[in-house]
Parts: C-alpha cells; sequence; structure tokens
C-alpha cells in the first residue's frame, strides 16, 4: 500500500525515502495492520520457509519460526548507547559516539535489503487515547518482525491516526544484513530519539518497540519529562472484602516475575483474586491525588518457553494455545510444540531447534534455552479489566527482588522512599548453574534496568529519589526473596501460588492494618502475620525467613561501595547517606 493512502506525516515519507536509497529494498510496503495484510504475509512466510505453519486443530492461529542458530539471545556486549558525552551514557552501558555509530551501521545498512521487501510499521506503545502514548515508526526487511509487532504493540491504521500528519515519533530501523555476529549491532541514540538494530533476527535484538523504545529510549525521555519508564510487572491483589490494591515489581531473570504477573490463588487462600496488567513494563506517572499511576505500554508477551508449565504458570499455558508464534522450541511429529520443563513425557522423537532430527534419549535439549512465545495479552485468563485503562492502575507497593541463597528475608519493607531507592540500587542476584558465568556470583542489577537505562545509572538513581519528593503518596517500597535456602541447600519457601501470601502481607501494610518488626535493614514482618494457612511449613522456618546476620549484611556492604563508586560524582549524595546510616545500624 502506498503512503499517501496512511499517513503525510512527511518526516516519516521523507525518512523512508532515505533508507530506501541506503538499502535498495526491491520494493516497499507500507503497514496497515489489516487481517487480509496478516493472511498474505503469512502466506509469503509459509512460501520462503520463514515461518512453519502448525498443527492448526491443536494449536489454532499458531507458526512456528527458527532463527539463525548464533542468533538466539539478546546480544548486550553488541548493545550501545550513543550519546555526545560518554559519561552520559554511564559505567553500565556499551558506549559509542554517534557519528562513529551513524557511519559503522550506514555501511552494513548500504545494499542490504537488495531482493527484499522493506516494511514500514507504525506503532503505538501505550493505549490509544492515553496520555502515555509514544509513537514509533519501524523499518525492517523481516516478515518474522512485522508479525511479531503485530502481536506485541498496537499498530498499523490505529497508529497513524495517533500520529497524525506531524506527530512526534521514534525511528526504528532494523536490517538482517547477513546475520554476521561481527556485523551485529543494537544502538540507541537517545538525543535523536532513534534507533537502528542490523545483523540480528532474533526478537529482543529486533522488536524495537520493546526494550529498546519501551525501556532504553523511553527511560531518557522519562527523566527529562518527569515520569518513569521501568523494567516491571504489574499485578492486582483482590482481597475477600473486595479491596484491591495494585503492586508492580522488578526483577532480574530467572527470578520468576512472569509467574508473579500471572500468579493464581492457592485454594487455601478461597476469596482472593489476582489479576495481571503487565508482565514486563511499566510506564508511571504522577497523577493528580498524589500517586502513581502505570500503564502496561505492550499488547502482548514474548516470554520464555522452558520451564513454563501448568504448574509453574497455569495462565500463559493458557494464553499461548492459540494465535502464538513460537520460536526456537522443538517440533513435534505432529506438528505441534515441545520444550524442556513442559508438562507430561517428553516426545518420543521430532525437529529440535537448530532444524535437526531429535529423540527423548538425545543429550541436546530439543528447545533452545532462551525459546520464545509471543502470544496476545488479551488472550491471558488473568488479564486485569483495567490493563487497557488510559490513565493507567494507581501502584500502592514496589517490589524489588533478587535470587539470594541466604543474605535476603524473603520480604522486608524500607524504611522510606529514599531507603527504598536504596534497596533497589543494591538489588542483585546469584547466578544459578543454568546461567553463564561463576556459580553463586553476586550479579549487581540494579530496579532490574542494567541492561535496560538509556542513560547513566547514577542519574536513574537521582531521578527515582526526584520522583519521591514529587509524589505525595508514593508507593510503600519491599524487597522480597523467594530463593533462601536452609543448611541442605533446600528452598524454605514454596514460591509460586504460594507469593502471594507475602502479598497479603505488603498489602496489608500498605493500608496499615499489621505491625512489623523493625531491622537494622528495615521493617520485616512478625512471624504470625504471614499467612501459612495450609502451608506444610513449621515455626521455626518461618522465624528463620525473617532472619537478619548482620556480619552478612557488612560483607554485602562492600559489594555495594564498590558497585557505588563507578558511578563517581554521578552518584547522588542520598545513596552514600543510606550507605553510611545502613553501616551505622549494622554495626549498633
Amino acid at each position: 500500500m502506498q503512503s499517501e493512502s496512511l499517513t503525510r506525516h512527511k518526516d516519516v515519507i521523507n525518512w523512508v525515502n532515505e533508507v530506501a536509497q541506503l538499502t535498495k529494498p526491491d520494493k516497499i510496503l507500507w503497514i496497515d495492520g489489516s487481517e487480509a495484510e496478516r493472511e498474505e504475509l503469512e502466506k509469503e512466510a509459509f512460501q520462503s520457509g520463514e515461518l512453519l505453519q502448525l498443527n492448526q486443530e491443536k494449536l489454532p492461529g499458531c507458526v512456528y519460526h527458527r532463527t539463525a542458530l548464533n542468533d538466539v539471545a539478546r546480544t548486550e556486549n553488541l548493545t550501545f548507547i550513543c550519546t555526545s558525552k560518554r559519561e552520559d551514557a554511564g559505567p553500565t552501558n556499551n558506549w559509542m559516539s554517534p557519528a562513529d555509530a551513524y557511519a559503522r551501521l550506514s555501511d552494513i545498512f548500504r545494499d542490504s535489503m537488495r531482493g527484499r521487501t522493506m516494511y514500514v510499521i507504525p506503532f503505538i506503545m501505550g493505549i490509544p487515547g492515553s496520555p502515555f502514548n509514544k509513537i514509533g515508526v519501524e523499518i525492517t526487511d523481516s516478515i518474522y518482525v512485522v508479525l511479531n509487532m503485530r502481536i506485541m504493540t498496537r499498530m498499523g491504521d490505529i497508529a497513524w491516526k495517533e500520529l497524525g500528519d506531524n506527530g512526534t515519533f521514534t525511528r526504528c530501523l532494523h536490517g538482517k544484513a547477513d546475520l554476521d555476529i561481527n556485523r551485529r549491532y543494537i544502538c540507541h541514540f537517545p538525543e535523536d530519539n532513534t534507533i537502528w538494530s542490523v545483523g540480528s533476527g532474533y526478537g529482543g535484538n529486533v522488536l524495537l518497540g520493546k526494550k529498546s523504545l519501551s525501556l532504553r529510549i523511553a527511560s531518557y525521555l522519562a527523566r527529562n519529562e518527569g515520569w518513569m519508564a521501568e523494567h516491571m510487572m504489574i499485578v492486582g491483589v483482590q482481597n475477600p472484602k473486595g479491596e484491591i490494591a495494585y503492586i508492580a515489581g522488578a526483577f532480574p531473570s530467572a527470578c520468576g516475575k512472569t509467574n508473579l504477573a500471572m500468579l493464581i490463588p492457592p485454594d487455601s487462600m478461597p476469596g482472593y483474586k489476582v489479576f495481571t496488567v503487565a508482565d514486563d513494563i511499566s510506564w508511571m506517572r504522577i497523577g493528580t491525588d498524589g500517586r502513581i499511576y502505570a500503564i502496561n505500554p505492550e499488547y502482548g508477551f514474548f516470554g520464555v518457553a522452558p520451564g513454563t508449565n501448568y504448574r509453574t504458570n497455569p495462565n500463559a499455558m493458557e494464553t499461548i494455545k492459540r494465535n502464538t508464534i513460537y520460536t526456537n522450541v522443538l517440533l513435534t511429529n505432529d506438528n505441534t510444540v515441545w520444550w524442556e520443563g513442559m508438562n507430561g513425557p517428553p516426545p518420543e522423537s521430532g525437529i529440535d531447534w537448530k532444524g535437526n532430527p531429535w529423540t527423548k534419549d538425545s543429550t541436546e535439549p530439543g528447545a533452545n534455552p532462551n525459546s520464545r512465545f509471543t502470544a496476545p495479552a488479551s488472550q491471558c485468563p488473568s488479564m486485569s479489566p483495567h490493563w487497557e485503562d488510559p490513565h493507567g492502575v494507581p501502584i500502592s507497593a514496589f517490589l524489588f527482588g533478587g535470587r539470594r541463597a541466604s543474605l535476603a528475608p524473603l520480604v522486608y519493607e524500607s524504611f522510606n522512599w529514599q531507603h527504598g531507592v536504596y534497596v533497589g540500587a543494591t538489588m542483585a542476584s546469584e547466578r544459578t548453574a543454568a546461567q553463564y558465568g561463576k556459580l553463586g556470583e553476586v550479579r549487581r542489577d540494579p530496579m532490574a534496568m542494567i541492561p535496560f537505562c538509556g542513560y547513566n545509572m547514577g542519574d536513574y538513581f537521582a531521578h527515582w529519589l526526584d520522583i519521591g519528593k514529587k509524589a505525595a503518596n508514593p508507593p510503600r517500597i519491599f524487597n522480597v526473596n523467594w530463593f533462601k535456602q536452609d543448611e541442605n541447600g533446600d528452598y524454605m519457601w514454596p514460591g509460586y501460588g504460594e507469593n502471594l501470601r507475602v502479598l497479603q502481607w505488603v498489602i496489608e501494610r500498605c493500608f496499615k492494618r499489621v505491625e512489623a518488626q523493625k531491622t537494622p535493614i528495615g521493617y520485616v514482618p512478625r512471624p504470625e502475620d504471614i499467612n501459612t494457612n495450609g502451608l506444610t511449613i513449621d515455626t521455626d522456618t518461618v522465624k528463620r525467613l525473617f532472619e537478619i546476620d548482620k556480619s552478612e549484611w557488612l560483607e554485602e556492604l562492600k559489594g555495594h561501595k564498590a558497585f557505588f563508586d563507578t558511578f563517581e560524582n554521578h552518584l547522588p549524595k542520598e545513596i552514600w547517606d543510606e550507605y553510611m546510616a545502613l553501616e551505622k545500624r549494622l554495626n549498633s
């Protein structure tokens, strides 16, 4: 379809023409988001082999895709923040000057779309008509990207209309080029509101509305415009009285964030309901009442398949039964899908994620450990009736979490907002056996934003502190640790749906209906205030879940200091104040 029939936005048209001059596609397709368009694109992808149609009786509307073998995850080492000054990117980001990045990537993009179609995708991050909205236009040479963006964003005509003839938009350019890992870059230009990604076909590197726009660019815009773009899930918890509270939570990978977002109450907690608002990203603003309101800027889920099953996440399993794109999972003989950790016995045989024959006796996994599903959020049984409210939902509490075997208690509350920012700034997880690196090594990941903050993280902490000063009724801030272990290495807390018991205490604290014990690190529950009805957990274990080992925390402080030192003069004084106050409390 021609641009004139979809948009008269001169900057968009001129930019598309510039990219076409650089990349030399055979043709340009302006995306309108219609069903007829989707059917035509899928048909073309089936013919080329880019997609495989799955068993339509068992998985209606579902398709299958394999990426290149060297292109199965986000490449953080090839992801750059390109600012005029290196210090504006900060010590946690890779930096490249804008001039060098544009020159280097232009050389790779040049003539890279010959023989291919260039797709122009308009999309909304946010909800139509919402003050939170940001508009992007992604140019790509991948049908896989177009079809994923249909699920992950509100795209097509609805976005062209929202953009109008002269609205502001983020320029998002993606090209597969030759999928050479030595010519792969994901570059963000916050000062230009621009993203360039080349040499990859993997979703996390090429669905530019997701981490690239919704976090890296949006976090930069949020600081300048006075709002927040956070790597947080949002869940609504309704108690038997009908009261509902919304909680936003930030967790590093492998810490149960998606499972918490789609939690199903245990049978022993009748009358409770849990609603999903967001599984990954939250945009937040201060409302007229001084509270913080949040939306989910996405329209779908881009989830990790291995380990997802009816025990860990029944709602996700129901969500992905139809209209889902599966990437790098095992293809079974009956043309359905399977992955490690799925319910039931493995299939006798199939085709693995590399395209090779596989049997249940194979030593190699059938699905890539980072294999994915892309599914419409609207299909999730637990989606909140307010998940598309353009004004957002009011947040009562922030949760920060990590995977610590002994240090952190099951849950504790910060003393105040400033202390809560310190708690978020010192978030960390210990590596598991499934992750690359030394087992037990502590990875610092403040607010789970290390890979996604689009500017200097020291300034990011300052922005958090500033939000707390401006919000008359900010959320309370808590830290949770579902992964505390006993001396035998066994988990002391059952986790999964039982985590609602911790959320129950968090909410009661927000409603000021339950007391807490003051410790050097924050307020912890009295053991009798954690609901253990229906659990086979003894009183001694509950007490141990909230123990604070001062010597262990003093050792932890060394890691805090080493990390903070990297930010030099960008680290706010208030963070050092909290560091010294914690040290004093631990030594008293």
